[in-house]
C-alpha cells in the first residue's frame, strides 16, 4: 500500500514537472517568435502585415514558397530570397546555375532558383528571384529562409517601436 502511494507522488511530480515545462516552452517560443500566429491589418484600402521583434532582435514569420509553408527570417540585408538546399529540396525547387555566394559567413556555393509565389500573410509577389544555398552556407539543420529584397522591395516597409510593417503598394 505504501508503494502504491510513493509511486503515485512521483506520477504527480512528473505530471506537475511536464506541465511547468509545456509552458514554459510555449512561452519561449512566443518570445523568440512572437510572429507565430500572423494576422494581416487593414490599413485603409490597404492591406499590411505587422511583425514583431523576436528578443533576439529578428523579424521572424511563417509564410509560404510555392504553396509549401516555411518559416521567414526577414532580412533586408539579403539580396534575395535564401533557401536552404535541404529545405529547397523538400519543396521541390529547381536549382539553376552555380555561383559564390558572400554571406555573414564567408563565401559559399550556391544556385539561382526562381521562386513561382512567396507569401507573407496576405501579401504575395509572384516569379520572385531565390537563392539556394548549399549546405556549407548554412547552420546544418536550419530550416529558416531568409526573406530578402526580392521580395520585400515589391511592399513599403516601415520599422518603429520593435515592429515591422509591410504594405501593399
Amino acid at each position: 500500500m505504501r508503494r502504491i502511494g510513493v509511486l503515485m507522488m512521483v506520477v504527480g511530480w512528473l505530471l506537475l514537472a511536464g506541465l511547468i515545462w509545456w509552458v514554459l516552452d510555449g512561452q519561449l517560443e512566443r518570445r523568440n517568435n512572437p510572429n507565430a500566429h500572423l494576422a494581416t491589418v487593414a490599413a485603409g484600402t490597404q492591406r499590411e502585415v505587422v511583425l514583431q521583434r523576436g528578443r533576439d532582435g529578428h523579424y521572424r514569420a511563417p509564410g509560404r514558397i510555392n504553396g509549401h509553408p516555411v518559416n521567414f527570417l526577414v532580412d533586408t540585408g539579403a539580396t534575395q530570397v535564401a533557401i536552404p538546399q535541404e529545405l529547397a529540396r523538400a519543396i521541390g525547387l529547381r536549382a539553376g546555375r552555380a555561383f559564390q555566394a558572400q554571406t555573414a559567413n564567408g563565401l559559399s556555393l550556391a544556385y539561382t532558383t526562381r521562386l513561382d509565389s512567396v507569401s507573407l500573410g496576405s501579401l504575395q509577389a509572384r516569379d520572385v528571384a531565390g537563392t539556394i544555398m548549399a549546405n556549407d552556407g548554412v547552420v546544418e539543420g536550419a530550416d529558416e529562409v531568409l526573406l530578402g529584397m526580392s521580395f520585400l522591395s515589391r511592399f513599403d516597409i516601415a520599422i518603429s517601436n520593435e515592429e515591422m510593417r509591410l504594405r501593399a503598394r
